[in-house]
């Protein structure tokens, strides 16, 4: 039984011919994977395939930090990764930025170059992170050019409760995810590539020649195809070191003379807030239950979600009303290591994974390595 069967013909001429490039994924990966791909193949026939209504990973649903790395994060990647891969990595996140805003315009995706600022709340770790500043920010000089990243803002202690002291990243910054998203895929319309939501990919068999993809839509064929689905990548590739991992978020209605400005992170990243329209928004503490947040369901953690709320009445609002009005959760791709993955799983298609919880940063560069991989191929 042939399973487009229930297509016109003028569906099948449309969406079921044989597309030069299918992209799996229209987060800010796979759509960055297609515009870059047919910046250098013009008249390329191109098809990006989306489960969900909206990207179902983290593209629209993360906190719109625009950085490389806390002084904590970093310390923790250079225990954990080779030195070599942790420089490489930040270097890919800052190009990946500067890629996007020129990309998009600083407009279109309200980008703001606020500063970062990383709160600790227990006095030795920061002042064992303080004691590397002086490396770190010569290893950023070298690898990315930036001068004096990192410096001691230990002004901003009194903000909050129970912090002992504050480190700056003096080229943080914020922005809008779901500006961004939607200008991205304005961009990719006009270039005339085709983007199908609601189109679930349950098998990729590449014979060889080409790839077919079978879907709850039908099956779609392509000369090449490229997953861009972070950490869903299992779901239908056989490949190693990614894996879900969800992460919690919310927001509170809107604070009278709310007073935060910029970004902010503590315990190696694992927290994350800013204030957006005089509200803050939290998100992180997946360190807390890691068992079951390694996971794809888009589901709310109560344990976490309990966790959220005491830390933004305890540390973050001390003596501020402030109720909470959303919640969600998104999910990122990580492994041992936070290089993203970027290699051919068969002759015809490519994965572009793992953004290990920095696809706002390293996402377009990405996107631009694995469309040059698969147009030289």
């Amino acid at each position: 039984m042939h399973l487009n069967v229930n297509y016109s013909y003028w569906e099948l001429q449309q969406y079921f011919k044989t597309f030069d490039l299918i992209v799996i994924g229209s987060g800010i990966v796979g759509l960055s994977t297609a515009l870059s791909f047919t910046e250098e193949n013009k008249k390329a026939k191109i098809l990006i395939l989306e489960k969900g209504m909206l990207p179902s990973g983290a593209s629209t649903k993360n906190a719109g930090f625009a950085c490389f790395g806390s002084v904590s994060e970093l310390l923790d990647d250079l225990s954990k990764m080779p030195e070599q891969s942790v420089w490489e990595t930040v270097e890919m996140r800052w190009k990946g930025l500067k890629l996007l805003r020129k990309r998009l315009g600083d407009k279109h995706i309200e980008f703001d170059p606020c500063g970062g600022y990383e709160l600790f709340d227990v006095k030795q770790h920061y002042d064992d992170c303080f004691e590397r500043i002086d490396h770190l920010n010569k290893m950023i000089q070298k690898s990315i050019g930036l001068k004096n990243t990192y410096s001691a803002a230990d002004k901003k202690i009194k903000q909050f409760n129970k912090i002992k002291g504050v480190l700056f990243n003096k080229y943080e910054g914020q922005l809008n995810t779901g500006s961004m998203m939607k200008h991205l895929i304005e961009m990719a319309v006009k270039k005339g590539i085709i983007i199908l939501n609601g189109a679930a990919v349950s098998k990729i068999l590449d014979t060889g020649k080409n790839v077919e993809l079978h879907s709850n839509a039908g099956v779609f064929k392509a000369t090449k195809v490229i997953v861009a689905t972070n950490g869903f990548a299992k779901e239908l590739l056989n490949i190693q070191d990614v894996k879900p991992a969800r992460a919690q978020v919310l927001i509170t209605k809107p604070i009278t003379n709310l007073k935060l400005k910029g970004t902010f992170h503590f315990r190696q990243g694992f927290y994350y807030f800013r204030n957006i329209n005089n509200r803050v928004l939290f998100g992180g503490g997946r360190n807390l239950d890691l068992k079951k947040e390694t996971t794809s369901k888009i589901e709310l953690n109560l344990k976490i979600q309990d966790h959220l709320d005491k830390l933004l009445k305890e540390i973050i609002l001390p003596g501020v009303k402030f109720e909470v009005e959303h919640r969600w959760s998104g999910i990122m791709g990580v492994g041992s290591e936070k290089k993203p993955i970027i290699k051919f799983v068969s002759k015809n298609v490519l994965a572009a994974v793992r953004m290990g919880g920095m696809g706002i940063a390293i996402g377009s560069l990405v996107g631009k390595i694995a469309a040059k991989k698969i147009s030289e191929t």
